[in-house]
């Protein structure tokens, strides 16, 4: 409960622009885009700098009353959808503070969303790799506070890799600057990793100072049907042999996925003349012209060669290279469109992905007759996305609740092949369960850093550590 006083507190230090408690304005910022999970806030408050920011904490400290901070609400597991507590938006906090060429690196607030950020490097003639669907409204603090993942982890890294420091609200309301462009920093912790992926448990991110990298002279992109995933990873080695390290993508869809973008993705095509059971595609970033589209004819002329590939085309502009992203970016947003599903966002051992789609598959339709499994994701990196969908559309929650029994089985398969339960979406509140049930002495070792920092349990409670 928060009082009539706190309230007063709150709306007379951030001012009548950073708060709101009109229920339509209330209503974005309190249901997930897949209309899962829907929320409850008592104010929403829209600090403009870290300094606001720093008070709204501080008075609820004080008071005892529960934050969830928020940024562009892209959550796919109920990290960011407040419950009764006071919700603190970031969207406001949007001002770049700095470019540093010679240094490789930009600062920006947490509000900043990473289609910016991405903009801003290339207007530098530099790159921010991080890139996802959801990159045209998901923004940095979030980013962070999730340590996002997306498409190049295989070349650069989760977002965790991408940080040089950060500027965060402490759960007092104290302000930490560790905003440090450095790359070697030897005093000790490294105290900015315990707030990325920590999902607003420990305090809020408002800035960050971000890693940028060349930008490649030359993307190629090509698209090619394979047999099986196995052929997926022996082709992954190939490619990174071919580009010399420089190839920064190649993700697995496999049949049942494209079929779903085709049908409720306008403009979507199938670039190849026949259908094959799987497919991949494969991204290569080259510092000099035609360095990359060589490495790639390569890397396919020897998957054919040896069976792996069955067919194939590589783009020959940017606008064929952005079509064939659109048959891989959009499959979630497909996905919904057939119905809600389980889903499952794990990562395995690249070496040991075929084996585990083959057995989670096995179990999943052995368990639910109705079940039709949709497993695709980032072979690079081992992040498989293992969805559980419905065969025919129109799947309901009752259909998510079914496969309950399912995603148990599910992870416990994962941690059989050494995986983790949460890849790149983070854990939110629809893992925390899962999480403390196969990582007990890890959510014990959390909780007392949570207790340190967030003595009186206020930052985001509910998310990531159960009862946290």
């Amino acid at each position: 409960m928060i009082t009539g006083q706190t309230l007063d507190a709150l709306k007379s230090a951030l001012g009548p622009k950073g708060w709101s408690t009109d229920p339509e304005d209330m209503a974005a910022h309190t249901r997930d885009w897949r209309g899962r999970w829907q929320g409850e806030t008592p104010i929403l408050l829209k600090p403009a700098s870290t300094a606001e920011t720093a008070e709204a904490v501080r008075i609820c400290a004080e008071a005892g009353t529960a934050i969830t901070p928020q940024g562009g609400n892209t959550g796919l597991v109920g990290g960011s959808i407040p419950q009764g507590e006071v919700l603190i938006s970031m969207a406001r906090m949007k001002q770049v503070r700095e470019v540093d060429t010679a240094n490789d690196s930009l600062t920006v607030e947490a509000g900043c969303i990473l289609e910016t950020v991405q903009t801003l490097a290339a207007e530098n003639d530099r790159l921010f790799p991080l890139s996802l669907g959801s990159q045209g409204s998901a923004t940095i603090g979030g980013l962070i506070s999730t340590n996002a993942g997306g498409v190049h982890v295989l070349r650069y890294g989760m977002m965790r890799d991408l940080v040089l420091g950060i500027e965060a609200v402490l759960p007092d309301g104290r302000i930490w600057n560790g905003l440090r462009g450095l790359r070697k920093d030897n005093s000790g912790y490294d105290l900015k990793q315990i707030f990325i992926g920590a999902e607003g448990t420990l305090g809020i991110v408002t800035a960050a100072t971000l890693k940028l990298f060349p930008r490649p002279s030359e993307m190629t992109v090509a698209f090619a049907g394979i047999p099986s995933p196995s052929a997926a990873v022996e082709l992954l080695g190939i490619a990174k042999a071919a580009s010399g390290g420089t190839l920064s993508a190649l993700e697995i869809i496999p049949r049942n996925a494209l079929d779903l973008v085709l049908r409720h993705i306008p403009g979507s095509r199938d670039p190849l003349a026949a259908s094959h059971p799987w497919y991949v595609l494969l991204e290569i970033g080259a510092g000099r012209m035609g360095e990359g589209r060589a490495a790639m004819e390569a890397a396919l002329e020897t998957g054919l060669e040896r069976g792996l590939v069955e067919d194939a085309v590589i783009a020959e502009s940017e606008a064929q290279a952005q079509a064939l992203w659109q048959l891989r970016e959009p499959i979630a947003e497909a996905e919904k469109a057939h119905g809600k599903a389980a889903k499952h966002d794990v990562s395995i051992p690249v070496s040991k992905i075929a084996a585990f789609i083959a057995d989670g598959t096995r179990v999943a339709e052995r368990m639910l007759d109705s079940a039709e499994v949709i497993a695709f994701g980032h072979v690079g990196d081992g992040n498989v996305h293992f969805n559980v969908m419905q065969k025919a559309e129109g799947a309901g929650e009752d259909f998510v609740a079914a496969c309950r029994p399912v995603t148990e089985a599910i992870y416990d398969l994962v941690q059989t092949y050494g995986g983790s339960i949460a890849a790149e979406h983070g854990v939110g509140t629809l893992k925390s369960g899962d999480l403390a049930r196969h990582r007990p002495l890890e959510v014990e070792m959390m909780k007392s850093i949570k207790s340190a920092l967030d003595p009186r349990g206020i930052m985001n409670p509910r998310v990531l550590i159960p009862n946290g």
